[in-house]
């Protein structure tokens, strides 16, 4: 693992979840949620922003998805930000568009640590797999607020729920990639001096 590497845990009476982040990684992946369509779009997410990730997750599933979802955000937050340390040389900003066949999605963040969240995107379904829709916008609320981004997605039009999700997760795989990237004239990418 790199320098910009982090673990985290995070135990609760409801979940119990471990993230290993590799900011400088080729985008390798282990993850294991219990929820299928989460796992994969965040290896989605680790393939399209070179993030070595490694996600193990268990949680009360016989509840529903809500709580598994939200602290694998929470705790993916965490770990991103540690592995950040002081940001120096970071691009600090990123936007991506993904295309996927009738869906086109744009998600576009600031590494600012200044956390905010839009999300503009509409379902049709209940779930695609075993996966609540109304659970994509809190996972990423989780992350945002939990990794100091401000960040908004948005799909610009689609039909498929499937797609759209997965247009986000590569989206936001991809910005973050551009984000995190470092250029050494950069320095503290901020007119403050800190972010």
């Amino acid at each position: 693992m790199s320098n910009r590497s982090s673990k985290r845990e995070r135990i609760t009476k409801e979940t119990s979840v471990r993230v290993e982040i590799d900011l400088d990684g080729n985008g390798n992946s282990e993850i294991n949620t219990g929820i299928g369509f989460l796992d994969h779009m965040l290896t989605l997410f680790s393939f399209n922003s070179k993030v070595d990730l490694n996600i193990f997750a268990k949680g009360d599933s016989y509840v529903c998805d809500h709580h598994t979802i939200e602290d694998v955000g929470i705790t993916l937050g965490e770990a991103f930000k540690e592995s950040l340390g002081d940001k120096y040389g970071i691009n600090r900003y990123g936007t991506f568009y993904v295309p996927m066949d009738e869906t086109l999605a744009l998600v576009s963040l600031d590494v600012s640590n200044r956390p905010f969240l839009v999300f503009d995107c509409d379902f049709k379904r209940e779930k695609v797999g075993e996966m609540s829709t109304e659970m994509v916008v809190e996972f990423f609320r989780a992350f945002a607020f939990n990794a100091g981004l401000t960040l908004h997605l948005k799909v610009l039009y689609g039909e498929n729920d499937h797609h759209k999700i997965e247009a986000l997760f590569k989206a936001f795989g991809r910005a973050i990639k551009e984000a995190v990237s470092i250029s050494s004239d950069n320095g503290i990418p901020s007119t403050k001096g800190s972010l």
